[in-house]
């Protein structure tokens, strides 16, 4: 994260799950990053989507430290012990779909509220993981209807998030990023063994990409490849 200032502050919430462990494990491992603070339910502060306030709170904790040059939140859901992505209008549910949102965009649209301001001014990136299915345009498979509408949501709370950020914290850039396939608990039951690539790959991947971001790219939908997606 070259374009960061030395000794820059990170943070990741979803540190618990693969992706986020494999962010701690490299910004703690770059000799430019001072501190990678990770958030999930069992941290100090916890943080959990499915209680409002463990955000705030958790936001009001941090708030005494050192700004952040970089916030990630890799948490989100696809499916649970009691659910598996809709294949048909048939398998809709206000459960799945209250839980795959609570997860997906409520819980992140409170981290922007919250979190937004813990930015540091003189350059910091947010990027929120969201998914290529979450495009609408790029839809020509139908099917997993909570999820790829949970992500399209989330796309455009990032995008909305970052016209007023703009106004007052110029040098930030929020972002909504693809990760890919990755081998992952996420992907385990749609062949992400097989075709999914290493975490720690990924989120290299991911980092270079952020690392390029300048405040004009704010609002933007981009895959770990560094290509804009379509909305």
């Amino acid at each position: 994260m070259s374009s960061l200032p030395d000794q820059f502050h990170a943070l990741i919430i979803g540190a618990s799950g693969t992706i986020g462990a494999a962010f701690v494990d490299l910004l703690q491992a770059s000799p430019r990053c001072a501190s990678v603070t990770g958030l999930h339910r069992h941290s100090q502060p916890p943080i959990d989507f499915a209680d409002e306030d463990s955000i705030a709170r958790a936001a009001s904790a941090l708030s005494a430290g050192p700004r952040f040059h970089l916030i990630i939140n890799a948490a989100g859901l696809l499916h649970s012990e009691d659910f598996m992505p809709e294949k048909r209008l048939a398998d809709l549910s206000y459960a799945q779909m209250q839980a795959t949102f609570q997860a997906n965009t409520f819980g992140p649209a409170l981290l922007l509220r919250h979190f937004v301001p813990l930015l540091d001014r003189e350059r910091a990136i947010m990027a929120m993981l969201s998914a290529k299915v979450g495009s609408i345009g790029d839809n020509r498979l139908g099917g997993w209807y909570s999820y790829r509408a949970s992500k399209s949501a989330l796309n455009m709370m990032v995008k909305t998030a970052a016209i007023e950020v703009a106004r007052t914290q110029q040098n930030s850039v929020l972002v909504a990023l693809h990760p890919g396939t990755v081998n992952s608990r996420l992907s385990r039951p749609f062949r992400g063994e097989t075709i999914g690539r290493a975490a720690d790959l990924a989120a290299t991947e991911m980092l270079h990409v952020l690392d390029g971001l300048v405040p004009d790219d704010s609002g933007a939908f981009r895959s770990y490849d560094g290509t804009q997606l379509p909305w």
